[in-house]
């Protein structure tokens, strides 16, 4: 998952890939292990070079009385605000609750990362006990009818403050937020509503942890070497570690991971297998055992349209979108619709060769879901002569990762420079200290590739500090890109199928939004932007990832450093739109999935494989292709910040494409061009309006052509 949240310091809610998790620690059951403050890492900053987490010495039994002492001294600090006998101003109630919180954000940045890269019984269980205790501590802010009365006050007479830019969008978010939280209702909806959240808090935290359960149950177990046939040696390879790790040595496994699922889907020539893997991951969430998750979500949307009728709003889609670009569900749906019109027959299409591949074989069945990755993998290999596994010796993970870099000093003038003094949380964890061109501190970069049991799946990036600069006093960023990517195999490194270069290039330049932030409030920094915008900065940053010219400096042969030849180049190319019909229609349906949930207006619970059934069936999704998440593994929208969101991906692709003209138009590397982007994009944050910044970097509003040219090769809107 491809995320980041949108945080401040009164409500925790954190994103981690693409997943936003709303949890916190209750003060029961576990008093015996409360520690010292004197030797708890987090009652004061990290007396750490750059102020990064010391890993070495942060303990599980740390967190909870963080968490605790956080939220008490936050409470102080809310009180000290509302008793303030000075009439409120900006500087004593709207600075005065950014900074507050500062303990509860620090464990919580930490927490809610290694929570998610690695976990264990003693957190998960914590973090359930925690959940309704952190959602009620939030509720008791934003509720507070005399902390809202001065906040307020504040916003009706901002028009006379002559505040800045910045302050008054702080302004303005802090009032919303308010009132969106519920400060205008009266006591009995604000009881109500304290119960649904925390009741939402509980059934998130569960619904991801049956994820992840479920995603380490499942092994495909081969103890016959025929049942290998067609697989690749390093796939091979690299299933016969993953036995031997789990005591089965002498067999192959496989689990739903994708560096190990997707491979088996793309050459296993046993149909029967490929159908089993498949279904064990499309029916995660759906076995009716414990981590069963149809009624945890059908309870979650029905609660979410409980809370939002409570707060005057139609649905939780019109609740949700009222704050990013697309204001409305009619837009998003209008976007969506012109698109599958444009997809589905591409998709058909596709389908249909793939039909004809499997009859000119002289097979007699009808093409599956689980057939598709096979056979497309066939049919490009005949078409182009092309595949990943003649690819992946030229994308070595760390070439992959300098390419990355590379793309970012060419544009930004930045340097990335491995640090091997820092503490970090896992072997597999690298650190680099980021810097300007003239050697000035930018932030801190941790990149974590590979997966495990202990981690959950999908790529994202995440923050240990946000970047601010309130009064003089800069706090640095210190972030982290996480992914699940190919592990190295025997004496093979880790090679990257192209796919998972571009989910590198993606996660990096979410990376580069929350390192290159200048902004002065925290509230407001790096990723901190509406959910339908924060998608730009890491999409621009894939279409570098297969420009021959960056190509040429990190596409490297693992063995022979020979650069990737031109004839690969040109197969790349000439494959750019090849298979674009299934990408983007699975995408779409998945995309529409998430509306039809977060458009009901009834609060009621759902049968989940129904309503899922009649969803699609009105998009008339064709047999052949499975939504790209079925509802009871849909990370993103019942576990996370993209609820109603689904769709931010293909509307920051709209921005994206149109953005990325503009470098094609003046040059892949044009100074001048990128220094506008940094300046109006990424530096910015969530300081503006999207749209604004958009046109003062770009001079104009987007278009639709360069996506459809891009996905399709249509050239007219």
């Amino acid at each position: 998952m491809r995320q980041k949240r949108k945080k401040n310091n009164i409500f925790i809610t954190i994103c981690v890939c693409g997943l936003v998790l709303m949890v916190s620690f209750c003060t029961e059951s576990v008093k015996e292990k409360k520690t010292e403050p004197a030797v708890n890492p987090f009652f004061s900053e990290f007396a750490t070079p750059f102020k990064v987490p010391p890993f070495d010495k942060i303990k599980n039994e740390h967190y909870l009385p963080a968490f605790e002492e956080g939220m008490k001294r936050q409470k102080k600090e809310i009180a000290g605000i509302v008793d303030n006998p000075a009439a409120p101003t900006f500087e004593n109630t709207i600075e005065a609750l950014e900074r507050s919180g500062a303990l509860l954000t620090r464990v919580s940045n930490v927490f809610y990362v290694l929570r998610s890269v690695k976990t264990n019984d003693e957190v998960q269980k914590t973090a359930k006990q925690v959940a309704p205790l952190l959602s009620g501590h939030e509720d008791d802010i934003r509720l507070n009818e005399k902390l809202f009365k001065r906040v307020k006050n504040v916003y009706e007479k901002k028009d006379t403050l002559k505040l800045t830019l910045e302050q008054g969008k702080l302004l303005e978010e802090f009032y919303k937020e308010f009132v969106r939280g519920g400060a205008n209702l009266d006591a009995e909806k604000k009881t109500k509503l304290k119960a649904i959240n925390e009741k939402l808090s509980l059934l998130s935290l569960a619904f991801g942890e049956n994820i992840l359960k479920e995603n380490n149950a499942f092994k495909l177990v081969i103890e016959n070497k025929e049942d290998l046939s067609g697989l690749p040696p390093l796939v091979i390879e690299g299933a016969a570690e993953a036995a031997a790790e789990l005591g089965d040595k002498g067999k192959w496994v496989f689990t739903l991971h994708k560096p190990s699922l997707i491979p088996f889907l793309q050459y296993s020539d046993k149909r029967e297998l490929r159908e089993k893997i498949y279904k064990g991951y499309i029916n995660r969430g759906n076995n009716n055992n414990e981590s069963d998750n149809k009624k945890n979500l059908s309870k979650i949307a029905a609660l979410r349209v409980e809370r939002a009728k409570l707060l005057g709003y139609k649905s939780h889609a019109h609740y949700i979108l009222e704050e990013n670009m697309a204001k409305k569900p009619e837009n998003v749906y209008n976007l969506l619709k012109r698109l599958w019109a444009a997809a589905l027959p591409v998709a058909q299409k596709e389908a249909d060769e793939l039909q004809a591949m499997i009859k000119k074989e002289g097979h007699d069945f009808k093409l599956a879901s689980w057939d598709w990755w096979y056979y497309a993998e066939k049919l490009k290999k005949a078409k182009y002569d092309l595949d990943d596994n003649i690819l992946k010796p030229y994308f070595k993970l760390e070439n992959v990762r300098d390419g990355a870099f590379y793309v970012a000093g060419k544009l930004y003038g930045l340097k990335f420079e491995e640090r091997t003094d820092l503490p970090k949380y896992h072997e597999d964890v690298h650190v680099f200290e980021v810097k300007e061109a003239d050697g000035s501190h930018v932030g801190i970069l941790y990149v974590d590739y590979f997966p495990r049991a202990t981690k959950r799946g999908g790529a994202w990036m995440n923050n240990f500090m946000e970047q601010s600069n309130r009064g003089g006093h800069a706090v640095y960023p210190v972030i982290t890109n996480n992914g699940n990517f190919s592990k190295p195999a025997g004496d093979v490194p880790a090679l990257l199928s192209a796919e998972e270069v571009e989910t590198l290039f993606h996660e990096f330049g979410h990376g580069l939004h929350g390192l290159l932030s200048d902004c002065v409030y925290e509230q407001l920094s790096g990723t901190n932007v509406p959910r339908d915008f924060v998608e730009l900065p890491s999409q621009i940053m894939e279409h570098w990832a297969f420009e021959p010219e960056v190509l040429k400096v990190y596409a490297k042969h693992y063995k022979t450093g020979e650069v990737i030849p031109q004839h690969l180049l040109d197969k790349i190319k000439k494959s750019k739109l090849f298979n674009q019909g299934f990408e983007t229609v699975e995408y779409l349906a998945a995309s529409f999935l998430d509306m039809d949930w977060h458009t009901l207006t009834e609060a009621r619970e759902y049968d989940v494989d129904t309503f899922e059934r009649e969803s699609l069936k009105r998009i008339n999704l064709i047999p052949e292709i499975i939504s790209r998440y079925k509802s009871t593994y849909f990370n993103h929208i019942f576990s996370s910040g993209y609820s109603a969101g689904y769709y931010s991906y293909i509307w920051a692709e709209v921005l994206d494409c149109d953005a990325f003209e503009a470098f094609k138009e003046t040059g892949l590397f044009h100074a001048k061009t990128a220094l506008a982007f940094r300046k109006n994009i990424l530096e910015r944050g969530g300081t503006e309006d999207p749209m604004v910044l958009y046109k003062r970097f770009r001079g104009k509003e987007p278009g639709i052509k360069p996506l459809l040219k891009k996905r399709f090769g249509i050239s007219t809107d």
